[in-house]
């Protein structure tokens, strides 16, 4: 059994390089696109994904770094929800450009460069007290103390305060020398907003996923109903799609055995596995209308700013679960997860057959003993790329792609000298420079900064560890970071 890990994107180099100097490559090993595989399964949970629309609503902000000064838009995104919605956000990354038409996914924040960081939460203190969540404008220049307010001039001093907690781009912290940057709002109503969010936030806890499934595979026996799949909603209700096969006859069923067309949150489904059904996969997806929680994160695979929730329409949401069973021998589920506090992915491997399951990750085999379930962390670089199959018997494979972002700019700018250039002069974090909010002008870009070049095969050399392995502590949890409330 084999799994290829393809590395891409200019962590790739740096990797390539570190590995031909500890041996870590198999001499002449390059590895080509492994075989189709039975599963793409990218680590995503479920919740809203959309496309960035642009910058709509902006005033103008001022970074000053390094003794020199340039000025950026600021202010509120747009997202079109696929299968209908629209949501505002504001973003967390102030070096990093946008992408023009980028695709997002809500995100936990362990899945963000928000992981760990403390303010996290005054963040989302901010969104909740701020445009466009306070749409009487003059209560809020009231609080401010800035004579008045439009909804540029609003959305500005909002994004500007936003900036300061999640870059540390606080302009009156000279003794944090974490600040690399500091951003004022140009206009001045919008500087006395931001000084005053800035100053009057708390911190909140993470917000609760719109919609997940956990776990998000299972896997057993046919004659069985394999499970619980538990849904996690904050709808009244979602709809529920059994397997597309038919005539296979697996069904979507509850607690009670019967089929299931819509659930609520906390409902048990289950896959009713006919006996005697050939082994095989099959997997469901849910699917509800819900305004998204603010304060929720979402991340692009192109490397595209982290943004965070601001306001959502009544907006589709989505997630899937998948099956496996098999008559006899292992039987596994897997899932994956990015785990920025381990700079790498999670790959979550159940085994609920009567015989152990052996799989190869990064040119080192890993067994799951029959009724187990274990972790395997996958270290990466930041901005890293990765494209790895897990197979197994009977023609089982499982495919995983993604990229780690897990750092804002200036982080990486702290732990390695000056941040990686970005795609388009930086900063660019609101869309560009004072040139306007046209991101096909201004710090967007249509080229995706994932260029598939480079494959290798990696081994384990001597006892040296490259992964990580440990215990699942909750296979069945609600798949949200611990609240940041203290």
């Amino acid at each position: 059994m084999f799994a290829a890990l393809s590395i891409r994107g200019r962590g790739a180099v740096r990797l390539a390089a570190a590995l031909v100097a500890s041996g870590l490559v198999s001499a002449g090993a390059t590895a080509t696109a492994s075989a189709a595989v039975a599963t793409d399964a990218p680590p995503y949970r479920g919740g809203a994904t959309a496309t960035l629309d642009g910058l709509t609503t902006y005033g103008q902000a001022v970074i000053r770094e390094d003794g020199g000064s340039q000025r950026v838009p600021a202010g509120l995104f747009e997202m079109s929800v696929d299968n209908g919605g629209t949501l505002q956000t504001y973003c967390v990354d102030l070096h990093n450009p946008t992408q023009k038409d980028a695709q997002y996914k809500e995100t936990p924040w362990r899945g963000t460069s928000l992981h760990a960081n403390r303010d996290a939460g005054k963040i989302r203190w901010i969104l909740q007290h701020s445009y466009p969540q306070v749409n009487d404008l003059a209560e809020l220049a009231r609080k401010a103390g800035a004579g008045s307010l439009t909804e540029e001039t609003a959305a500005a001093g909002t994004q500007v305060a936003i900036w300061r907690y999640s870059d540390k781009a606080d302009k009156t912290d000279k003794a944090d020398r974490a600040a690399k940057a500091e951003v004022e709002a140009v206009d001045p109503r919008a500087e006395k907003l931001a000084d005053y969010l800035e100053r009057s936030a708390r911190r909140s806890p993470e917000p609760k996923a719109s919609l997940t499934l956990e776990p998000p595979a299972v896997s057993g026996r046919a004659g069985e109903r394999l499970g619980p799949v538990t849904v996690r909603t904050d709808a009244d209700s979602v709809t529920v799609t059994p397997p597309a096969d038919s005539a296979s006859g697996v069904k979507v069923v509850g607690k009670n055995g019967k089929p299931v067309t819509s659930a609520s949150d906390g409902g048990k489904l289950y896959f009713a596995v006919p006996k005697g059904t050939p082994d095989g996969m099959a997997s469901l997806e849910v699917q509800a209308s819900t305004t998204v929680p603010v304060g929720r994160a979402f991340t692009s695979e192109t490397r595209s700013q982290t943004q965070i929730l601001a306001g959502s329409s009544e907006s589709t949401v989505s997630a899937t679960a998948t099956a496996h069973w098999a008559a006899k021998g292992p039987i596994p589920a897997l899932s994956a997860e990015k785990n920025c506090a381990e700079r790498g992915v999670d790959i979550t491997a159940a085994n609920k057959g009567d015989a152990p399951f052996t799989f190869s990750l990064m040119g080192a085999k890993h067994t799951i003993k029959a009724g187990e379930t274990r972790t395997v962390t996958i270290p990466l670089q930041e901005d890293q790329a990765y494209d790895f199959a897990i197979t197994g018997p009977g023609g089982f494979e499982k495919r995983f792609t993604g990229v780690l972002d897990c750092r804002t700019e200036a982080a990486m700018v702290g732990v390695g000298g000056k941040a990686q250039p970005a795609p388009q002069p930086s900063p660019a974090s609101a869309g560009g420079t004072s040139g306007g909010g046209d991101l096909a002008a201004t710090g967007g870009s249509n080229a995706t900064p994932l260029i598939a070049g480079l494959a290798i095969a990696l081994v384990v050399v001597g006892g040296g560890a490259v992964f990580l392995l440990r215990k699942k502590k909750d296979p069945a949890g609600t798949g949200e970071a611990a609240p940041t409330e203290e």
